[in-house]
């Protein structure tokens, strides 16, 4: 198994406060993400966040093709960070830390993902074609979201 690591740092123009209340609620999830995705919770969104709690999706991996994503929030430091496992769906392994900091003009959000993919050696090809250009292109469509919603980081800042 090879596991490759994404890694993504926004400023947010929001207090730290506002930042984990929008986060810590799975139902924000949903629009954050690309249409394209198809992406929809099905269950496990009805409560803030904590640990273990189980969190159901449904993705479009390719036209006509869906997946059920189950992943499990399994470590909680409130303001701090989350962590999201997953526990069955398209990749091999998942593993997403979100950590939270206050900072001049905002918050610091990281997004660090370590992943696999199913198959491995067979899928290696797939990674650098498909899988790392589609993580690269939701995650920056999540920070477009997000400066929408927020505003963009103050100017002396990423």
């Amino acid at each position: 198994m090879q596991i490759h690591r994404f890694e993504q740092i926004q400023i947010l123009p929001i207090t730290l406060d506002e930042a984990w209340a929008f986060f810590s609620d799975p139902r924000n999830l949903n629009d954050m993400t690309p249409p394209d995705l198809e992406f929809r919770t099905l269950s496990g969104d009805d409560e803030t966040m904590f640990a273990g709690q189980i969190i159901v999706h449904r993705i479009q991996l390719l036209p006509l093709i869906w997946a059920n994503w189950v992943t499990e929030i399994v470590e909680v430091s409130d303001r701090h960070y989350f962590i999201d496992e997953q526990r069955s769906g398209p990749y091999r392994f998942w593993h997403h830390l979100h950590r939270f900091e206050t900072v001049a003009g905002g918050v610091r959000m990281l997004d660090r993902v370590h992943y696999a993919l199913p198959f491995h050696p067979f899928s290696a090809p797939a990674h650098p074609l498909l899988v790392r250009p589609k993580l690269e292109s939701i995650f920056a469509y999540r920070r477009r979201h997000l400066e929408q919603r927020f505003g963009p980081p103050p100017p002396d800042r990423p």
